[in-house]
């Protein structure tokens, strides 16, 4: 492997291992926080001339789609330009084995063909905690071999960056288009071009310097772009004042540098940030209300607002985290912008409607020019808002007491470790001088110690229970998502038989009739329906014409099983016409109806944790995904979060459909939903939702460092996201989307006393008995770290069986995981593992490497390579798992790290990629990082401490 050198204008050296082109080079240093979004953000015209830093640790899952694909508009589709525009990449890990239906190549081989070097082997937090306290810095990649003195740094803000980004002469897309608008190329980016066109716009591109006249075109776009603005574009500010000035009024939307050099052209100023903004979950808030938007942002540059404002311009979006402007609109007249990225890609898809929005503003102006923008942009941004279904001002300010039902009692179909949750919410309750009654007989130790604020009650969540202990405590609210699957059935019931009207108890969040539709499956089958998605349910069948024709609408493969009430067994899957007719024809000779559905088997499952309050600000806690395909059940599975094998089109496109869901549920609080996504292509299905907490949410929680019933139990009362503070953070706000830098995996703990001779087949019966959470920053770490919480008796994935079979293999179990560590041992192909287990192959390929490893060193003298050592520790290979393969002892593994100075260091949860300097004691230990975020002392212990 050849190396390369990341180094710093501050004389900061970064060591790491090449890939991409073997190419020296120089720029500004800048930090990217997307955990998605690789191809989008290198083809970015606004990282024109920089070095990119992706914080996120794992890179190149999904490879590279084809970069000469267009789409029906003959824009590029799966790029937002026709080249690489960053000088180069920096990761902390890269995958050459990727894994993904839409992807060609290798991010390594894509790179190399645009001439782009990239290093990995960095340790990128460390990077951008350091750029936090200094700011961004000029750094140049030298390779190995090479003087660094031969090459220079070089700052592109210092030159005139159109010459590179901006289109050469005029072109017309979708000629057809029903609004004429013309944008200005200052760097657009692919699918602001495309929306506009989706909308009905004919839109014309011209260079940066081209002569606008303003009588050809009913409307002004401004690009985004890279660089400093005031010493670029002085013909586009020129063109944007004329438009400003002119007696005949049309309107300007202008993006990222666009708003920029709007500000410029009406006498505002511009400054540098220490930073910048560049990630995926940047909080904006709309001025003057209570609403927030998840925006995707690139920029070191930022409008001056501390001397205030042009003549009649108003301040439209600020950023929560700095307050620094995002967006500016003029008070009587349509002009505005934002700094953000509307267009998403990479990135979230919260604030598209503004293009929706501008061309409304375009065909008003054509017709009736008297709307007032701003005001607009306000109704728009904020008609969702869901205050008539949320707790009134009156309620809340009159909640003293609140009933909460628990987690009932532990039986298999309730989620584990919700009392982790219960006790966050009491303590955020009683902030509000609010006593609660805890109904949950299985709560723990410290939740049944009572005080004044605070009872606990044993008892289960029986209707009659229930109903008592509501006219005994007198409760004048009652929270119903913390008690599981129970809970909401006891409410449901309770509800029908107006025992909450009865006593004047008000349901807290989410309203029960949304309840009830999630607990009927007819209905809620009806109502996602109803609003264009698509759900995996069951469709009754009485004849062999009835079910071809339920098949020809659904699609094959189908699954097809007999009737409850059947005396026949046959279930089965029909991939074809004919395999349809056979299995349906043995069916119907037992039974007089049959029960068909879409065939999911095979199919990721993904899962997504939402947030969402009354003035309808919704957040993506966290996403997951499970590392067995669909058809082993949810609490048997392993689970990793973030999702690995996603693009940023399917990571983001199923945020927008959970908050989709979400707002037509009028969710008030928290919101699972799962979905089945198509390992071949983009097509999902939504399998079921939970409007409560579930042991995702405990995971997601505990991972992230996210207060979730904290947060929850503000919301609820009617509080904004907006308002609250992050409680374990301090430096951020509930209202702004985790991001982390590091992997967590969750394993069930199953009972593997029988490993090796018995199988414990994982059917809907067999439940997981506890949970493990692990936390790395490469996937073999917490993967193996996670492994070694299963039982004492296991050191990591190693390989157990002497001899095992296909069927062992393909047969899902609770060993099986080791089984699979046997069958890589002893020359299972990857392709072959994926045809017997579909679990995706690039988990496949991150076995692989921990096998390889053993494989290649065993009875080698691994402690006497501090390379080697360091190596397997970044694997998640523990001492005493190193011990067994080179052949001495766990202290004699100790001994030679010691010896080498090879340890973990301690890592913040902190969910901004250390962004900002949080005051959490969330804490894991890493071998891939070179620095401890800080030390820990005799006065300061961790409050969660995931260690190995």
């Amino acid at each position: 492997m050849k190396r390369g050198t990341l180094i710093l204008e501050d004389g900061s050296k970064f060591d790491g291992f090449t890939f991409g082109a073997s190419t020296n080079t120089a720029g500004e240093v800048v930090c990217h926080t997307g955990m998605v979004g690789y191809v989008e953000s290198l083809t970015d015209p606004s990282y024109c001339g920089q070095i990119l830093v992706l914080t996120f640790p794992l890179i190149g899952n999904y490879g590279v789609p084809d970069d000469k694909t267009i789409d029906d508009f003959g824009i590029l589709r799966w790029v937002e330009s026709n080249k690489i525009y960053a000088s180069a990449l920096i990761v902390s890990a890269y995958t050459e084995d990727y894994s993904h239906w839409n992807a060609i190549e290798s991010l390594s081989s894509w790179l190399k063909k645009h001439n782009v070097p990239g290093l990995y082997g960095i340790d990128t937090r460390t990077i951008a905690k350091n750029f936090v306290e200094d700011g961004t810095m000029l750094g140049k990649i030298v390779m190995e071999g090479t003087d660094p003195k031969m090459i220079s740094f070089h700052d592109q803000n210092r030159i005139d960056l159109m010459t590179l980004v901006s289109i050469r002469n005029p072109r017309v897309f979708n000629p057809t288009g029903k609004i004429s608008i013309v944008c200005i190329d200052c760097g657009l980016k692919n699918n602001q071009l495309r929306i506009l066109c989706q909308l009905n716009a004919k839109v014309t591109i011209v260079p940066w310097n081209h002569p606008v006249k303003q009588d050809e075109f009913d409307g002004l776009f401004l690009s985004s772009g890279p660089g400093d603005p005031q010493i670029q574009c002085s013909d586009t500010i020129v063109t944007i004042k004329s438009w400003i000035d002119s007696e005949t009024i049309k309107p300007i939307f202008g993006i990222g540098l666009g708003h920029q050099l709007m500000a410029l052209a009406v006498g505002m100023k511009i400054t540098k940030l220490k930073y910048g903004h560049r990630g995926h979950n940047q909080s904006c808030i709309l001025e003057g209300t209570q609403r927030c938007f998840i925006t995707s942002e690139n920029h070191g540059f930022t409008v001056e607002t501390l001397e205030g404002l042009a003549k009649d311009w108003s301040i439209l979006f600020r950023n929560q985290n700095d307050q620094s402007n995002e967006g500016i609109v003029h008070d009587f007249k349509p002009f505005f912008s934002v700094q953000f990225n509307p267009d998403h890609c990479a990135g979230p898809r919260d604030t598209e409607n503004l293009f929706q929005i501008f061309l409304d503003i375009v065909q008003s102006y054509k017709v009736n020019p008297t709307i007032n923008v701003r005001s607009y942009l306000i109704e728009q941004l904020t008609k969702c808002c869901s205050i008539a279904n949320a707790p009134s001002e009156a309620i809340s300010n009159k909640i003293n007491k609140i009933l909460i039902l628990g987690n009932g009692r532990l039986i298999e179909e309730e989620p584990i470790g919700l009392d982790f949750l219960e006790r966050q919410l009491i303590d955020a309750l009683n902030e509000e001088q609010i006593k609660t009654v805890l109904l949950n007989p299985a709560a723990a130790p410290y939740e049944k110690s009572a005080d004044d604020l605070n009872q606990v009650v044993d008892v289960g969540l029986h209707i009659a229970t229930v109903e008592w202990n509501i006219e005994v405590s007198k409760p004048n609210g009652i929270l119903i998502s913390f008690g599981g699957q129970t809970a909401l059935r006891s409410a449901v019931k309770l509800c029908a038989q107006s025992i909450f009207k009865k006593y004047r108890c008000n349901i807290l969040g989410t309203p029960i009739e949304s309840i009830e539709i999630t607990q009927d499956n007819c209905l809620f089958t009806k109502t996602i329906t109803d609003i264009g998605e698509k759900v995996v349910s069951y469709e009754a069948a009485n004849s062999l014409e009835e079910t071809l024709i339920s098949a020809e609408r659904l699609g094959y493969p189908v699954y097809v099983r007999a009737t409850e009430s059947s005396t026949s067994l046959r279930q089965d899957i029909a991939n074809n016409r004919e395999q349809l007719i056979s299995l349906v024809t043995s069916i119907f000779a037992d039974s007089s109806q049959l029960l068909i559905r879409k065939s999911v088997q095979g199919w990721k499952k993904v899962e997504y944790e939402v947030v969402r309050d009354q003035y309808d600000n919704c957040i993506m806690v966290w996403n997951m995904e499970y590392l067995d395909p669909l058809a082993v059940r949810t609490g048997d599975s392993i689970i990793v979060m973030p999702s690995q094998t996603l693009s940023n089109d399917e990571f983001y496109l199923l945020r927008n459909v959970s908050m989709k869901v979400a707002r037509y549920l009028n969710i008030v609080g928290q919101f699972n939903i799962q979905f089945a996504l198509n390992p071949l292509c983009s097509e999902y299905y939504i399998i079921r939702v939970h409007p409560r907490l579930t042991c995702s949410s405990v995971f997601a929680s505990q991972a992230t460092g996210y207060p979730l019933a904290y947060v929850i139990s503000k919301v609820v009362l009617g509080i904004s996201l907006v308002e609250l503070e992050d409680t374990i953070l301090h430096e951020t706000y509930a209202s702004i989307e985790p991001n982390v830098d590091y992997v967590a995996i969750k394993v069930p703990r199953l009972d593997l006393q029988k490993i090796i001779r018995d199988f414990n087949f994982m059917e809907s019966s067999v439940k997981s008995a506890h949970e493990i959470i692990s936390i790395g920053r490469s996937f073999e770490e917490a993967f193996q770290k996670a492994l070694r919480k299963f039982d004492k008796h296991i050191t990591g994935f190693d390989p157990y069986s002497e001899t095992i079979t296909d069927y062992e293999i393909s047969t899902s179990t609770d060993e099986r995981i080791f089984i699979l560590a046997t069958a890589l041992h002893q020359g299972y192909t990857i392709d072959r593992l994926f045809q017997l287990t579909k679990i995706d192959r690039w988990f496949l390929h991150k076995y692989a490497s921990i096998i390889q490893f053993i494989r290649q060193h065993s009875d080698s003298s691994i402690t006497q390579d501090p390379l080697l050592l360091l190596q397997a520790k970044r694997l998640g290979f523990s001492d005493k798992q190193i011990s067994k393969y080179s052949n001495c002892t766990e202290i004699e593994v100790r001994a030679c790290r010691e010896e080498f100075h090879i340890r973990p260091f301690l890592k913040q949860i902190d969910n901004v990629f250390g962004e900002r300097s949080p005051k959490t004691d969330y804490l894991y230990f890493t071998y891939e990082s070179k620095k401890d975020d800080f030390q820990l002392n005799s006065q300061r212990s961790p409050s969660i401490f995931y260690n190995d």
